[in-house]
C-alpha cells in the first residue's frame, strides 16, 4: 500500500525504527529497504537517516562503524536502555491512538447509518 500520509508517517518513524532496531541490529539503508519491503514504499533514506540521527543524538539509539566489503563502513543502530523504554511507551501511546481513532470511526459509521 503506497500513499500513506506524509504527517502521520513522521510521528510514527521513530517507533519504526526503534521497533526494527529491536528487531535486530542493522544499518540505514537495509532499514529503508525492510521499512519499504513493509509496506512503506515511498520511504526514502532522505528521511531515514536524519530520522536515524536524531535519535541517536536523543541517546535512543547507539550505533558502531562496522567494515564493508563493498563501500565504506556502515552504521549499525541498536536501541539504547533509554531506547527500549521509549519504544515501550511510544508503542502504548500508539496503540491508545489507535483504539482511539477506531472508536471515532466506529461511532461516525453508526451516526451515518442511522436515518433521520
Amino acid at each position: 500500500m503506497s500513499g500513506h500520509d506524509a504527517q502521520m508517517l513522521k510521528g510514527v518513524l521513530s517507533l519504526l525504527l526503534l521497533e526494527l532496531c529491536a528487531q535486530q541490529e542493522d544499518y540505514g539503508y537495509a532499514l529503508v529497504v525492510r521499512l519499504q519491503g513493509l509496506g512503506f514504499p515511498e520511504l526514502a533514506e532522505g528521511t531515514v537517516y536524519p530520522a536515524l540521527s536524531r535519535l541517536e543524538s536523543q541517546g535512543l539509539l547507539e550505533a558502531r562503524l562496522v567494515r564493508s566489503a563493498s563501500g565504506p563502513a556502515r552504521k549499525y543502530y541498536t536501541p539504547t536502555a533509554a531506547g527500549a523504554a521509549e519504544r515501550v511507551r511510544a508503542r502504548q501511546a500508539w496503540d491508545a491512538l489507535v483504539v482511539a481513532v477506531a472508536a471515532v470511526r466506529t461511532d461516525s459509521v453508526r451516526t451515518q447509518e442511522v436515518p433521520t
